[in-house]
């Protein structure tokens, strides 16, 4: 059943509330005291009574894994201890996105409080590519007693090999292949050979853990151990940008390394967060679409260890510098996004209305470093998983995919690996890269779209709104929104409390930015302010123009609005529909 009868809203979703198993849960846990609307949130959540005030405060020394739970995780950190002891010269060679950055930053961070310093090495996205090179890895080890890979290197068997003579250490989480690489020590959660169970870790986590660990066994021989809560900063960023499901330890990572991110004691973090203009203590949101963008900017369409640089400095001036560039770099980068994601929609829909399972899009010229982003947009627009590649004159072209919930992309891209049309090509289940010919480049999609369709993309018909509650203006106060916030931090796997707001009316509406628009709507006696982004392409600027005054159904999330000093709540709006219409439905 339709929540509040919207069964195709302007955004073409149909709205759908707790089940009956939640409702009864619900009721439970709002008679232990917890506010009404939190408690079917929670609910919705499948938190139980009982779990509810751990889960309101997670912490980290009861969610954290014992670190010695992954393989080769002994080999890596008497490894790692051992060039720490000695003074030994380490490079950490990184991706070039935020996981990869904050994960080389740990290390130079824990080495420099030990005083010793590493190398950084971050390939360029357009001349290396994704991941270890032999060309790379043969001349680190030619000056480097250590190599640690962060964020790759799982399956980069040539390209390790080329490190004859040194030892190196592979610190990953993207799917394993059969076989692992010549290295000392491989420590990935999704190496063929583990249970899954923490799957779910970023790069930037495992790299924490294997300090934890390295940590613990200085602490055995009476040695000192940098204090790894002061890193937690660059965990939760990593955590929050690379997507991963926050959830378990994840939500602690994120909560803890929120709480050190608002002491600014990272000057890089701290400056990025000036030239960004964030306003507030730092939530989620901020890590996910402020800072997380500018710092992966470098690696985009810049140099691409500018991101791990700003991360690692202990140099104010520098890390100003490094900010600035990063925030210019952003706003290049996004109006390259702008493009190349007009012209990818437009392919992928007409692939789509021909029956396709997968949106993909292929262009010549587009830049490498904005697939990943404008598959995001088509993998978010048309509810499939999407796939954008960028045709190089070199006849090959580089591409980026993501996925839905419940299909597991980076298996049916290793596969195609496997199969022979690709290049090369990898991921995890929810985003994966890739490297195509040309001349092969339909073919491929052709079969990715097959193995996929197997998986149920695009059988999911008309996309559902999660509806937590149904709010009236006069309750969405800072006092509930506070309450809120105890559920989080929200983001992937975890998402904000979602309220509908019944039978108002837009008193005012104002056109603001590139196609977002401001509103006050006024229901039962108050008013709120509200604000609804793209709401021209989602088509709510449309549906609220044709209501002409009469009520609408409004569904968003609460957040704080913070303005020249002052606080107060608005309504992020996500959907509306017309009160009539959907009283019809």
């Amino acid at each position: 059943m339709s929540y509040l009868g919207v069964s195709k809203s302007a955004t073409g979703r149909r709205w759908v509330g707790l089940d009956a198993t939640q409702e009864r849960l619900a009721e439970a846990i709002a008679q232990s005291g917890q506010p009404h609307p939190l408690a079917r949130h929670l609910a919705r959540r499948g938190i139980l009574p009982e779990d509810v005030a751990d889960f309101l405060v997670p912490r980290l020394r009861d969610l954290l894994p014992d670190p010695m739970r992954l393989c080769d995780m002994e080999a890596a950190a008497e490894r790692l201890a051992r060039a720490a002891k000695a003074g030994e010269r380490v490079a950490i060679f990184a991706d070039y996105d935020v996981d990869g950055g904050a994960s080389a930053a740990l290390l130079v961070w824990w080495l420099r409080a030990l005083g010793q310093t590493a190398t950084i090495y971050v390939p360029d996205r357009i001349e290396e590519g994704y991941g270890p090179n032999a060309a790379a890895i043969g001349r680190l080890a030619t000056d480097h007693d250590l190599i640690i890979c962060v964020d790759c290197g799982t399956l980069s068997h040539d390209a390790l090999a080329a490190a004859a003579g040194t030892d190196v250490v592979v610190l990953d989480h993207h799917l394993g292949g059969e076989t692992l690489p010549p290295a000392l020590a491989v420590v990935n959660p999704n190496r063929q050979d583990e249970d899954g169970s923490l799957g779910h870790l970023c790069a930037a986590a495992v790299v924490f853990l294997t300090l934890v660990e390295t940590n613990r066994r200085r602490r055995a021989k009476g040695l000192s151990q940098p204090n790894l809560m002061e890193m937690l900063d660059l965990v939760g960023l990593a955590t929050v940008a690379d997507v991963a499901p926050l959830i378990g330890v994840n939500r602690a990572l994120v909560q803890q390394g929120l709480k050190v991110l608002r002491g600014r004691g990272r000057p890089g973090l701290a400056a990025l967060a000036d030239v960004a203009r964030m306003d507030g203590p730092p939530t989620s949101y901020h890590l996910g679409y402020l800072l997380g963008p500018r710092i992966n900017a470098g690696g985009r369409v810049g140099a691409a260890d500018l991101g791990a640089r700003l991360l690692a400095t202990d140099d104010p001036a520098e890390a100003a510098a490094l900010a600035e560039r990063l925030d210019r770099l952003n706003d290049e980068r996004r109006a390259i996004e702008s493009r190349v994601t007009d012209a990818a929609r437009a392919q992928a829909e007409a692939r789509i209305d021909a029956g396709g399972a997968l949106a993909w899009a292929a262009g010549d010229g587009w830049h490498p470093g904005v697939v990943g982003i404008v598959a995001s947009r088509l993998k978010e627009a048309l509810n499939r998983p999407a796939v954008v590649i960028g045709m190089r004159e070199d006849g090959l072209g580089q591409g980026s995919a993501r996925s839905v919930a419940g299909v597991d992309l980076g298996a049916a891209v290793q596969r195609l690996a496997a199969e022979g049309w690709l290049v090369k090509g990898g991921g995890h289940r929810m985003a994966a890269g890739l490297t195509v010919e040309a001349e092969r480049v339909e073919g491929a999609m052709a079969r990715l779209d097959e193995l996929l369709a197997r998986q149920g993309a695009g059988e999911s018909g008309l996309r559902e709104l999660i509806v937590d509650a149904t709010l009236m203006p006069g309750a969405a106060t800072r006092d509930l929104v506070t309450a809120l916030e105890c559920a989080g931090p929200f983001g992937q796997g975890a998402a904000a409390p979602r309220f509908a707001l019944p039978d108002l009316c837009a008193v005012h509406t104002q056109a603001v930015g590139d196609g977002h628009l401001k509103l006050t709507l006024s229901g039962n006696g108050t008013r709120i302010d509200a604000i609804a982004f793209r709401a021209t392409a989602e088509g709510i600027a449309g549906a609220i123009e044709r209501a002409s005054g009469a009520p609408i159904h409004v569904a968003g999330r609460l957040e704080v609005n913070r303005w020249q000093g002052r606080e107060s709540v608005q309504l992020k709006v996500e959907d509306v529909a017309l009160a009539s219409e959907a009283d019809r439905s």
